[in-house]
């Protein structure tokens, strides 16, 4: 029977199950468990029958402390289940995303209905300290996203959540890719699952390829969608991968006819408000505008494919002084749990990236210094985050046997399609599409993209049809109004 509980029964049944293991296990480690119970969201309309419970791990295994960490899970039974295929385990981005309360409406869509649980179980879970995982790592309403602390006060916020959250006796130090890594082998065994196939998407696939690289048991195929891997750099490169992106959508404006003609020359009128606002802040109609609002405006608008297809429109309206679309975006930029995203990031990333380069590299254009301030503060605010000794093998190339998919989009600015080109010729049995004229988490945008992923996980060793993709991404469509 489906369950069709709402979140705040969940949180409680989360604390519940933390208390019975702490309870039951007294100041020693305790075993992994997974315990039965409330799903997250009303399943109303869902043809899958669902189960859901929640993985109880320690936060720092093999250690004296009783502290636990409850991870909420949801399982999605197949509709049409065939015979010995293995159940797919989902792995959400950010890092500090979370899955559990969107997978009820992700089956309610078509383009999970094409995809998700048609004849393999499918496994969702919120990664520790993100979602509705506890403890939670989210700082409340900062202004951040992948574009970095978008102002000195978020970065002052964070600093203060990193404090709070090391009073309260969260270990920083064990919300990385490498404890997730065990917390999906734990996950695995506790469900009594010999098999998975792993699906990343973001993010997700710099997990996926975690498990690859320390603990692949048990893993029979891996999808990366819109992969990130461990030798890439975020902040460093990472304004330069924003301007493409936004060169790559103005030269598909430029191609075609109709918005050719209608915004002739966006990349001038972006780089003349860009200027502007790199100048100082700016107070139009009454609210007041800076260089770091407008870069994190651009690496949002150029993930998402409604965006991406306005952005001409938008950066019109923009040199006329309308900047509605901006102030709409700046009223949602805290959609991570923050700490969790730092967790990660301070980890895996910067500490084998150089501040220096990126400053550098920021100058190229105007777009590209748009997101020097912001990126700077990643690295500032990484210092009062103790996440433990890097280990520089979180900055090597992953090479593997496994069967592995990489689906890439043609346009994104923070995972870019040079990135899995760069990664697949180091798997044996790794096949490679970049998806045209789309954006950031193909799964999501291309039916193709999903008639390809069921293809392999159906046969991970079978050559990919790419047929699929003409003539659905012959062009990028734009929202001309």
């Amino acid at each position: 029977m489906r369950k069709m509980i709402w979140g705040a029964a969940l949180s409680a049944n989360l604390a519940a199950g933390l208390a019975a293991v702490a309870l039951a296990s007294g100041a020693h480690a305790a075993a992994p468990k997974f315990l039965p119970g409330a799903c997250a969201g009303d399943y109303t309309g869902v043809a899958n029958r669902i189960e859901c419970g929640t993985l109880v791990v320690d936060e720092t295994r093999g250690g004296p402390g009783v502290r636990r960490v409850a991870l909420p899970v949801a399982i999605v039974r197949a509709s049409a289940p065939k015979a010995g295929a293995v159940p797919v385990i989902y792995l959400h981005g950010g890092p500090g995303g979370g899955t559990a309360e969107r997978v009820a409406r992700q089956l309610r869509g078509a383009a999970g209905r094409e995809l998700v649980a048609v004849d393999q179980d499918w496994i969702f879970f919120d990664q520790r300290g993100g979602g509705l995982s506890q403890p939670s790592l989210d700082c409340g309403e900062v202004a951040l996203n992948d574009a970095g602390p978008l102002n000195d006060a978020a970065a002052q916020e964070l600093v203060a959540c990193s404090e709070r959250l090391q009073a309260s006796g969260v270990d920083l130090s064990r919300y990385n890719a490498e404890e997730v890594v065990k917390d999906i082998q734990d996950l695995r065994q506790t469900l009594g699952l010999k098999q998975v196939d792993l699906l990343g998407v973001s993010y997700g696939t710099r997990i996926a390829l975690a498990v690859v690289k320390h603990d692949p048991r048990g893993v029979r195929a891996v999808v990366l969608d819109s992969p990130w891997t461990p030798e890439a750099k975020w902040a460093e490169g990472g304004p330069e991968m924003v301007s493409d992106a936004v060169k790559e959508i103005f030269k598909r404006c430029a191609a075609d006819a109709a918005c050719a003609a209608k915004y002739p020359h966006p990349g001038a009128d972006l780089d003349t408000v860009a200027n502007r606002l790199l100048a100082g802040p700016q107070t139009i109609n009454g609210r007041v505008y800076a260089a770091d609002d407008l870069g994190g405006y651009l690496m949002d608008a150029a993930y998402s494919g409604p965006d991406a297809r306005a952005l001409p429109a938008t950066v019109a309206k923009f040199a006329a002084g309308d900047m509605t679309a901006l102030a709409e975006q700046m009223e949602g930029r805290s959609g991570y749990a923050e700490a969790q995203h730092l967790t990660h990031l301070c980890k895996e990333e910067f500490p084998f990236e150089s501040e220096a380069k990126m400053r550098a590299g920021a100058q190229r254009d105007p777009v590209s210094r748009l997101l020097e301030a912001s990126m700077g503060r990643y690295f500032a605010v990484c210092k009062a985050y103790p996440v433990g000794t890097p280990d520089p093998v979180e900055a090597q190339p992953v090479s593997s046997a496994l069967p592995t998919l990489f689906l890439a989009a043609e346009i994104d600015p923070g995972c870019p399609p040079a990135v899995a080109k760069a990664a697949v010729g180091r798997f044996s049995k790794g096949q490679l599409s970049i998806i045209p004229n789309t954006t950031h988490g193909v799964s999501r945008n291309s039916a193709c993209a999903r008639k390809m992923i069921r293809a392999f996980l159906a046969d991970p060793n079978a050559p990919i049809d790419q047929s699929c993709l003409h003539p659905e991404h012959d062009r990028f469509v734009f929202d001309l109004d």
